[in-house]
């Protein structure tokens, strides 16, 4: 994959500025908000099943997804595909364990990258996290955001801490949700290459970031009864808790 330019926070259009005139100081950014807690534990059996999602990982990424059999998956760990259901009973019981090991990777990338943020930024600082994570691991990418998701699987809380950099951005949970809608949208037209060749891509993501950032601001300063963060919004992909 053609590997392309970080995303622009800044690259808003300039506008031509007035002489002698002193425009009037903006709100102070608003801080981004505090993280609950740590990452959840996740635990797959011991260092052998830890093991074997390592090595799915590796086929998955490298071969593609119609590599990933058990067949195969066997021959990289040097067992026969039967010693495999021994950890994992199933396909879909080692899906959501390489499910779980993405959700854990991509939930430290953004924690990260909001944390690391400057004042104003963590919209900008999350979504360029974002992007490359995704793009970096297109095939992995896809397994963890399409189709159903068996939530039962997955370690308890792990999603929801992956999610949660989208309202640590925001300060909203249906803002955040947004957030992620876009960005996840953006993604995927970016992997399927469905954007028209023209398209400057990086002005386009600039774009979102500047709109999410002005909502952010505005939700900052205004009173709160605009807000839609009391009520629980519903789960889907990487999930943003209500708070």
């Amino acid at each position: 994959m053609t590997r392309r330019r970080a995303v622009a926070p800044h690259a808003e259009p300039c506008l031509a500025q007035t002489p002698h005139v002193v425009p009037e100081p903006g709100p102070e950014p608003a801080p981004a908000a505090a993280p609950r807690s740590g990452p959840p534990p996740v635990s797959r059996g011991g260092a052998r099943a830890a093991e074997i999602v390592a090595a799915a990982r590796r086929i998955l990424e490298e071969e593609g997804p119609e590599a990933l059999t058990m067949r195969r998956l066997g021959d990289s760990v040097s067992m026969q595909a039967p010693s495999l259901y021994k950890h994992f009973p199933s396909k879909a019981a080692l899906t959501s364990a390489i499910i779980d090991s993405a959700l854990f990777d991509i939930g430290g990338v953004l924690h990260d990258a909001v944390r690391r943020a400057g004042p104003g930024e963590p919209v900008a600082s999350l979504l360029s996290a974002y992007r490359d994570e995704a793009l970096g691991h297109p095939d992995l990418y896809r397994l963890v955001t399409s189709g159903s998701l068996d939530r039962d699987r997955l370690s308890p809380g792990l999603e929801e801490w992956a999610g949660e950099p989208f309202f640590l951005a925001t300060g909203d949970s249906s803002v955040a949700q947004a957030l992620w809608s876009f960005a996840h949208g953006m993604v995927i037209l970016e992997l399927d290459n469905r954007f028209p060749p023209t398209s400057d891509l990086d002005r386009t993501w600039a774009a979102g970031v500047a709109a999410f950032a002005e909502l952010r601001a505005f939700a900052a300063m205004s009173d709160g009864s605009w807000r839609s963060d009391r009520q629980s919004p519903a789960r889907a992909g990487l999930m943003v808790p209500a708070r």
